[in-house]
């Protein structure tokens, strides 16, 4: 056991030990270990001092403090405002909630839904129309999407129209089916007497409408009393919007054929002028065909040079033999004098003052019916391109008509899924405890501040 050396210092300074007694080592140790302890308990007492002055002050901080902390509060005891806040609670939250389940539960009548989906679709843009049109093919087909999406937002709108009730109306007696129940059920059933605006706002209760937008996917909810009206409501509504679906895209179609046809009957009359302009330049000129006519008469020329060439080489034959006086030769002359004026009066036709059909030049005639010729034929080729033109926007059209594409048929519905109880009953309990409990607080507010 090793001894503090400074300790063993003080021992020694404590307790003088003769000059035998150091030398016996025993009474060293015990003489080292006595004064050790009374080191020792001198240090312990010295603390006990200080823990007994900390102490002392703790308490009188205690004391000094406790002037400041208030009594404990008494037990809770149910006061007049306290029943106020709980006949409040019955009055405003159990009350009208009980109301609400026992009507619900004993005169609500049965709603039976019938569902159907369906969306607008367009047909696309084939690839040998748009490789026609080019850019303007591409154009139809980007816009053909934008204009299915423009229907649905239409359709989406005519399903909650006064438009809508009145046609479903004609097929079906919506009063009487959406009165089935009213003796027993007023609060879910159409009122008496109920005017156009009454059983619009009626109908957009009983017709719920899911519509998305990005995809264009409709889903209908039409809900009746029973189950097959509420099936033959969905059929009615699926036929109408198909209907109105139609009516646009026959509107659409109408419209982007009508340019095409305004230049189709353009070309039209300007082609039947054409033609007639020409058959009265025929009717005036008493020709059919001027070709064939200045092929005959080129031929009755070309027969005359001919004759007037075999005249002057018979002519020239009886110059040689006969003599003068003699009658062959004076025949020869005047039968070569005759073919050289009819060869002469047929190359005048030709000329500027020439007497061909109708009393003018074949130059003149010809010059007219090159030109009647030139305008008919430009106007049936500006004809041919508008018909081709036309058709071509008929046939786009038609490929972009728009019609209804069902992917759920109306159902018939086996159990009633409406009214939806227990979300009225829990929706009716959180408004009425929100109303009381906004109530509690005011009352409160107002009570701290008098």
């Amino acid at each position: 056991m090793t001894q503090d050396p400074a300790a063993l210092a003080k021992t020694e300074q404590a307790i003088e030990l003769s000059e035998d007694d150091k030398k016996d080592p025993e009474k060293l140790r015990l003489v080292q270990a006595v004064n050790l302890a009374k080191h020792r308990q001198e240090e312990a007492a010295r603390e006990i001092q200080r823990l007994r002055r900390e102490l002392d002050d703790a308490v009188l901080t205690i004391k000094e403090g406790s002037a400041l902390v208030r009594p404990v509060a008494r037990p809770a005891k149910m006061r007049r405002r306290h029943y106020g806040l709980v006949v409040g609670f019955a009055a405003i939250v159990l009350l009208p909630v009980g109301l609400v389940a026992g009507y619900l539960y004993t005169r609500a009548a049965d709603q039976y839904a019938s569902t159907m989906a369906f969306t607008v679709r367009s047909e696309d843009i084939s690839s040998s129309a748009a490789d026609l049109l080019g850019g303007i093919g591409a154009g139809l087909a980007g816009a053909s999407g934008g204009s299915a999406g423009g229907d649905a937002d239409i359709l989406y709108e005519f399903m909650h129209s006064p438009d809508m009730v009145r046609r479903v109306g004609e097929q079906i007696d919506l009063p009487e089916v959406f009165s089935l129940h009213r003796d027993q059920d007023p609060v879910f059933s159409l009122p008496e007497d109920s005017t156009i605006e009454d059983l619009t706002n009626y109908w957009s209760k009983m017709l719920t409408i899911s519509y998305d937008s990005g995809s264009h996917l409709m889903e209908v909810t039409a809900r009746a009393f029973t189950p097959q009206d509420a099936r033959t409501i969905a059929e009615t509504v699926f036929s109408e919007s198909s209907r109105m679906i139609n009516a646009l895209s026959d509107i659409a179609r109408a419209d982007s054929t009508r340019y095409a046809a305004e230049d189709l009957d353009t070309a039209l009359t300007r082609l039947k002028k054409a033609r007639e302009a020409l058959t009265q330049f025929r009717l005036a000129n008493q020709i059919v065909d001027l070709q064939a006519d200045l092929q005959s008469q080129m031929g009755l020329l070309a027969s005359l040079q001919g004759q007037q060439t075999e005249a002057l080489i018979e002519l020239d034959l009886i110059s040689e033999t006969a003599r003068p006086g003699d009658p062959r030769l004076e025949q020869a002359q005047r039968r070569l004098a005759v073919i050289e004026a009819r060869v002469a009066d047929e190359r005048q036709k030709f000329g500027a003052g020439g007497d061909g059909p109708g009393g003018e030049s074949y130059a003149n005639t010809v010059a007219q019916f090159e030109s009647l010729t030139v305008d008919r034929e430009f106007a049936e080729r500006a004809y041919a391109s508008a018909l081709s033109a036309y058709d071509t926007a008929k046939a786009e059209a038609n490929r972009q008509s728009r019609y209804l594409a069902a992917y759920i048929t109306p159902t018939l519905a086996q159990q009633a899924d409406y009214p939806q109880r227990m979300r009225i009953i829990a929706t009716t309990a959180l408004f009425a405890f929100l109303i009381w409990v906004i109530s509690s607080l005011i009352f409160y507010a107002l009570r701290e501040r008098r």
